[in-house]
């Protein structure tokens, strides 16, 4: 199909071609069975010609080629297009145009005299006339384009609406303006720097209102934990302690006084995890100083003034003491609730555990034994002989001997050891003690001598070779619960063999054993004159390794009378005060100190 179309000066053909397809039928007309072309504006005239590429088409005349004119729209929206083929007519839409152009001869003269487009319009494609936005009408007609009254449609005036030539305005009431033909509320916009002024001062009012409070707190807490701190210092016995550093010799003076920060970090807080042990004295923690040393902390029981003086009294012995086999007090701290002790770290545990808790990994060996007696017993002869003021210890027990990282014996708790004039040969004090450990002589009398020290370190000697507790279970003969009463029995009556440790037995040479127990058994002689001193002890001791020269069948003992029935009694004791014939208070532990390592 051609069409030709032309104006005054322009011809323009406007070809399309269609294939037809018989097979079936396209209702779309884009080149199968039909074909369409839009007429170009600007046109005068429009005709149409029909012809076929292929002289040898099998076309049907009769028909089958027609072409129309139609409006646009509506044909888009045809369902199919044969059914144009039985229509008497199609819409079409004539497009009126002026025949010159509208924006170069436009009349602008408002006397009417002669004009292309009417009042209020615009031109549009040269030679389209169309009325301006705002107004509606015929663009050709003078007065043909009349302003649309904006108010009776829609629009965005929130409040009210005033019309106006091609537009509208937006009358808004008071505190809203009129913004892009919308009311909107300036009050708050307006208000908004002063707000956020107001806001901002009072934050800043705020924070420094809680900082100033936090400062202040900080600074009554500050006073708070100093004030604590100067009264638990007092209560704990410092005063105390700078009296004794003041009226002592030696180096008290120089024993460092730890913050309480300082031992709080260095046991973490003091946690469970920390604990190394726990007796009647206080609780020991494991911990770590600032400068990488590893230490033990005792957090002493101080439940009345006696022992809060026991404390200073700890604190300013074992300052005075010098002794590779007495443990080392490195300081302490008075700022907390209850006195604290810093002691060197004694990392093996306590004899007490090797001797009554069997180890594979670690057995307690003949020559161990012998050894760790010979230290205890020199260091025990240091403090009643060498040191610059006798000392006695006063709780001399398995328990308080540790063992460090070469198995070296060290003597640890000295809460109620006492120091004395060298003139002096007793102590008078309340009873207290351990039971099973406890001198009978001085539980009699209330005396405490430095024998009374060689009897307990008897019945630590008596544990090593037989391997049993100070306080025995009851056995089928009515014996008694004292090991001490038993062992002299067995001495006595010669059957020393029959009660030795068997680790002892298969390891000891038999004079060696024999005179370790008769150390012993002289160390329990029950009356305090007739035992050893300390430095007798230790140089018997010493000697069992030589040429066995306090062979048993050479030695000669005198024989003690000892009122059994009396200690069976003694040892039978279940409360921890009670009043003797002097009606002295008594005070023992019923459970010895075993720290955790």
């Amino acid at each position: 199909m051609r069409q030709s179309c032309s104006n005054d000066h322009i011809r323009v053909e406007c070809p399309c071609m269609s294939f037809c397809n018989t097979s079936g039928s396209e209702n779309s007309c884009y080149g199968i069975n039909c074909c369409q072309s839009i007429i170009p504006p600007e046109l005068w005239n429009f005709t149409t010609s029909l012809m076929s590429i292929n002289d040898t088409s099998s076309i049907d005349d009769k028909g089958c080629r027609y072409a129309f004119i139609a409006n646009q729209i509506w044909f888009r929206n045809l369902g199919d297009n044969n059914i144009v083929k039985t229509m008497g007519h199609v819409p079409a839409v004539l497009d009126w145009r002026l025949g010159e152009y509208c924006r170069a001869v436009r009349n602008t003269n408002d006397s009417g005299d002669s004009y292309l487009c009417g009042n209020n319009t615009e031109c549009r494609s040269l030679s389209l006339c169309s009325c301006k936005d705002g107004y509606e009408g015929n663009p050709y007609l003078p007065n043909g384009c009349q302003d649309i009254d904006e108010c009776a449609v829609p629009n965005g005036c929130e409040q009210i609406c005033q019309n106006t030539p091609g537009s509208y305005n937006c009358l808004c009431n008071h505190g809203y303006e009129a913004i892009a033909h919308k009311c909107i509320d300036v009050s708050n916009v307006k208000k908004a720097p002063i707000i956020l002024a107001i806001a901002t001062c009072g934050g800043l009012g705020v924070l420094l209102i809680s900082a100033a409070t936090w400062w202040l707190c900080k600074v009554v807490k500050r006073r708070k934990t100093r004030k604590l701190k100067a009264e638990n210092f007092e209560r704990n016995g410092g005063l105390l302690l700078h009296q004794q550093v003041s009226s002592s010799e030696g180096n008290v003076d120089t024993t460092k006084l730890f913050t309480s920060n300082e031992l709080e970090t260095a046991t973490d807080h003091y946690i469970t995890d920390r604990i190394l042990g726990q007796g009647g004295q206080g609780t020991v923690y494991k911990g770590m100083l600032t400068d990488g040393r590893i230490v033990a902390v005792k957090k002493s029981k101080i439940e009345d003034e006696s022992k809060q003086e026991q404390f200073i009294n700890e604190v300013v012995l074992l300052s005075k003491i010098n002794h590779r086999n007495i443990v080392k007090l490195h300081g302490c701290c008075l700022e907390t609730d209850v006195p604290l002790l810093v002691y060197e770290f004694i990392p093996n545990g306590t004899l007490f555990e090797y001797i009554h808790d069997y180890s594979e990994d670690f057995p307690l060996t003949w020559d161990l034994r012998v050894r760790v007696a010979i230290e205890i017993a020199g260091a025990l002869f240091y403090l009643h002989s060498a040191a610059s003021i006798p000392i006695y210890h006063r709780d001399i027990k398995s328990s308080n001997i540790l063992l460090d990282v070469k198995y070296r014996a060290k003597m640890a708790d000295f809460g109620t050891s006492k120091s004395i004039a060298i003139d002096q040969t007793h102590l008078t004090t309340r009873v207290q003690g351990t039971f099973g450990y406890l001198d009978p002589e001085y539980f009699q009398s209330s005396q405490y001598t430095d024998k009374s020290d060689v009897y307990s370190f008897g019945v630590v000697l008596v544990e090593l070779l037989t391997g049993q507790k100070p306080s025995m279970a009851p056995r089928a003969q009515d014996e008694g619960r004292s090991l001490a009463t038993h062992f002299i029995e067995t001495m006595k009556e010669n059957r020393i063999f029959d009660i030795i440790d068997p680790q002892v037995a298969k390891e000891g040479p038999r004079e060696e054993i024999t005179t370790f127990a008769n150390i012993a058994y002289r160390c329990l002689n029950l009356s305090g004159r007739k035992r050893p001193t300390m430095k007798q002890v230790a140089a018997e001791l010493e000697n069992i390794n030589l040429s066995n020269r306090f062979a048993s069948d050479e030695q000669h003992y005198e024989e003690i009378d000892y009122p059994v029935n009396y200690l069976n009694g003694l040892w039978e004791l279940t409360s921890a005060s009670m009043s003797s014939s002097a009606s002295t208070s008594v005070k023992v532990d019923t459970e010895p100190f075993i720290p955790k390592y």
